[in-house]
């Protein structure tokens, strides 16, 4: 009889023990080559866009409810897109942006993006603050996402000079006229998982 209430009551509290312990995250891979990252940067006369090739990156859930989430992009992989008809326009531009006036993508080869708090907002969607690490230089960021079955969108606004990317940049440099571009450019990022 003392064995069977002993046993009772050991299964009662690991049973309450087990039953209290937080739930581990769930990490879900995103797959890189089902997922997109398109850039645009705008200047004065007109803007230019291009794609970004994800290296790896990682969601985490509890349940369904997103809570973090950790990126990192092949800076090498950085192609104009709204070129494609001048071949060597797309080039020049190509390179320049692989360049230390720019990215400097031979000595920076990754960037990356850490999530550091998520809040939901509504069904689906969150507000996310990350740290955005670009040219080994590690600034906060806040975006939207949202978050539809195993598909995940967000648009994320960037100012190019917290990275010190500075070229041609009105806040750094005066009379650059039609020749100014803008610091903001936007990624937009459409992920599977």
């Amino acid at each position: 009889m003392k064995r069977g209430v002993f046993s009772l009551a050991l299964a009662l509290v690991f049973g309450v023990a087990t039953a209290t312990e937080p739930v581990a995250d769930e990490k879900k891979k995103v797959k890189a080559d089902a997922s997109t990252v398109t850039w645009k940067a705008y200047k004065v006369t007109g803007s230019h866009t291009g794609t970004l090739q994800l290296e790896q990156g990682s969601l985490m859930f509890d349940g369904e409810k997103l809570t973090g989430g950790e990126f990192t992009v092949d800076m090498s992989s950085l192609v104009s897109t709204d070129l494609e008809g001048d071949p060597e326009s797309k080039g020049k531009l190509e390179g320049h942006l692989n360049s230390e006036d720019f990215f400097h993508t031979e000595k920076h080869a990754t960037s990356k993006l850490v999530f550091t708090k998520v809040k939901s907002t509504g069904k689906n969607s969150y507000e996310v603050t990350g740290d955005l690490t670009i040219k080994d230089i590690t600034k906060p960021v806040v975006f939207d996402m949202s978050v539809y079955g195993s598909k995940a969108t967000a648009t994320v606004k960037v100012d190019r000079t917290n990275y010190d990317i500075k070229f041609r940049s009105g806040n750094f440099f005066e009379n650059l006229g039609d020749k100014t571009i803008y610091d903001e450019f936007d990624l937009v990022v459409d992920l599977e998982f």
